[in-house]
């Protein structure tokens, strides 16, 4: 079982009506919530837990992981607004206009943590995006990634978002506290250079291993994925695919990933240290695959386990 722990917001996508005005169109998502999604179209038990609202978005957003097969009983309801994500598409890329202040997700604290009895079966645990980077609920997750570390697996994937960050220094000190904690750390190269800088992407990613991550992912977009351990190197070429847009495609990938682990047997600390090189590289190639059918499709739309003939 794996647990995701982040936010769930409403992408407001852009559109056109049939009167060709320009308009959005409300769909359920947020980093962890679609690599939670992934998870479950992909067969993978897989928990939620976040901040969530009780109003209409909140509820569009219970549904949507219900249909996906994801446990949702973790999640702490609130009676307030649901995180809003306006989307611009500059290029197939998307940018992003959070609306984020007094909401269900962000507001999360330490006091609605799951206790250790509610992580019975649970092998691993995912965190990243946006909910790292405000408070309390930033603090909140950092805090049960502190408590499990130790027992579960942890991944992490910053997914940055530089227009959403108002304390540089603050989440750059929490991004680096929370690769120290993980065992798997995912980042795209343009990630992986705001995090360390400019300099040779293999040079700067083992610069990350040296942190304490067993392995870590860097991403670059078409071109694949390469996957770093101490002493070795696993590259993944990029599965062909006619881009509609990037929406929620790292996401999936960080999906087939710990999917593909699972599926292994490598989805634990001991495991992922003994993996070997065939079975990473399938791992990595089922996070490729399952990321160039959401990028085929509008919005976050990650493939099933039968679309990809698992």
């Amino acid at each position: 079982m794996i647990l995701c722990a982040g936010e769930a917001l409403i992408d407001m996508l852009p559109r056109v009506t049939t009167a060709e005005e320009p308009c959005f169109a409300p769909v359920a998502g947020g980093a962890v919530f679609n690599t939670a999604i992934a998870l479950g179209r992909l067969e993978t038990p897989v928990k939620f837990f976040t901040g969530l609202s009780t109003d209409l978005f909140g509820q569009k957003l219970s549904q949507a992981l219900t249909a996906s097969g994801v446990d949702a009983g973790l999640c702490a309801r609130a009676d307030r607004p649901c995180t809003l994500a306006f989307v611009e598409l500059v290029g197939g890329q998307a940018r992003y206009a959070f609306y984020d202040e007094g909401t269900a997700g962000r507001m999360l604290d330490a006091a609605d943590l799951p206790d250790e009895t509610a992580l019975d079966g649970v092998a691993a645990l995912f965190f990243g995006g946006i909910s790292l980077v405000v408070e309390p609920c930033g603090s909140a997750y950092e805090a049960l990634a502190a408590r499990e570390q130790a027992r579960r697996l942890v991944m992490v994937d910053p997914n940055i978002r530089p227009g959403f960050i108002r304390d540089e220094a603050a989440y750059r000190a929490r991004v680096g506290r929370m690769i120290a904690m993980a065992d798997i750390v995912k980042v795209s190269d343009e990630d992986l250079h705001w995090i360390a800088g400019p300099g040779d992407t293999a040079t700067l990613a083992e610069g990350l291993l040296d942190q304490g991550p067993k392995l870590v992912c860097i991403t670059e977009g078409p071109k694949g994925v390469t996957g770093y351990m101490p002493g070795r190197r696993i590259s993944v070429a990029g599965e062909p695919a006619v881009v509609v847009d990037t929406v929620g495609a790292g996401d999936t990938f960080n999906a087939g990933l710990l999917a593909g682990l699972h599926r292994a047997g490598f989805l634990d600390k001991a495991g992922l240290a003994e993996i070997d090189a065939s079975a990473l590289e399938d791992a990595l190639r089922l996070g490729n695959r399952a990321a160039a059918v959401t990028v085929a499709r509008a919005g976050a739309n990650p493939p099933t386990a039968a679309e990809l003939g698992l």
